[in-house]
């Protein structure tokens, strides 16, 4: 009886944190992403974690003399970025005052990611190797935005968090005593720096093309740009979209939202 009273209190209890953690960060915008996300995990805390791992990051490059090493590179890549954060506050208001910032890291890797608040990295391997256009620089930057903008970092630690701790997570969110080491255990391992999934990840090719067209890049640009990554990885995804659908499906999933998001590219060209 005992058992079966512990068991009916943990699941009340986590049904009901379910219930007030779920929410929607963004606005469904024109290609209409609406899921409601499991969040457990305050912004605040995931925009520190966050802002020490962009610091290390950048500590790191800078003492090895890979930080920002091109100049006309980076400018490029800024140009394009306040061309995209331009256009963010059709999914969320206030991600236009973040602070965003552009840096680049010298290095052969085909990699690149937006961290939550808007803290973007370019590898330089990703633009050179693969000969990247304005408009697939900006592909690969509105989809990364996209993950910012979902918080989908957040949205990970929570689900990870609430997995391992079960009804202790209940204590961390109303107040009683949780470890705050724990929780950044879980968020540099899980939410900061492996993967995302494949629900988040055709979420952010949804955003991202919208942001790319709405900012006056050829959304037609996502699909060179898989086909490129493709050919220079030899089968093998880069590492920030490792656990996305097969090249083919993906391709077919950017194809079928053209009709929606070619007239805002058209729009914005005009």
């Amino acid at each position: 009886m005992k058992k079966l009273l512990t068991t009916g209190v943990m699941a009340a209890s986590l049904s009901a944190l379910t219930l007030t953690g779920c929410t929607s960060t963004t606005n469904t915008g024109a290609v209409g992403v609406d899921r409601q996300q499991l969040l457990l995990v305050s912004s605040e805390q995931v925009l520190q974690l966050s802002a020490q791992s962009y610091a290390k990051t950048l500590q790191d490059a800078r003492s090895k003399g890979v930080l920002d090493t091109n100049t006309a590179q980076l400018n490029r890549l800024k140009k394009i970025a306040n061309r995209l954060v331009g256009q963010v506050g059709v999914y969320r208001a206030d991600a236009a005052r973040w602070k965003w910032e552009v840096h680049t890291i010298k290095s052969d890797q085909l990699n690149a990611f937006v961290m939550p608040g808007g803290k973007v990295m370019f590898y330089s391997g990703i633009i050179d190797r693969l000969n990247l256009t304005d408009d697939e620089i900006a592909a690969i930057m509105g989809h990364e935005i996209s993950h910012a903008l979902r918080e989908h970092s957040r949205e990970r630690i929570s689900r990870e968090y609430a997995t391992q701790t079960g009804i202790g997570v209940a204590a961390s969110i109303f107040g009683l005593s949780q470890g705050q080491a724990q929780l950044a255990s879980v968020a540099g391992d899980l939410g900061l720096s492996r993967p995302h999934s494949r629900t988040q990840e055709s979420e952010a090719d949804q955003i991202g093309l919208e942001l790319m067209a709405r900012a006056g890049y050829n959304p037609q640009a996502a699909i060179t740009l898989w086909q490129k990554m493709q050919r220079a990885s030899q089968g093998e995804p880069p590492q920030f979209l490792s656990t996305h659908p097969t090249s083919s499906s993906r391709i077919a999933e950017l194809q079928s939202l053209m009709p929606k998001v070619m007239p805002l590219y058209q729009k914005a060209r005009r």
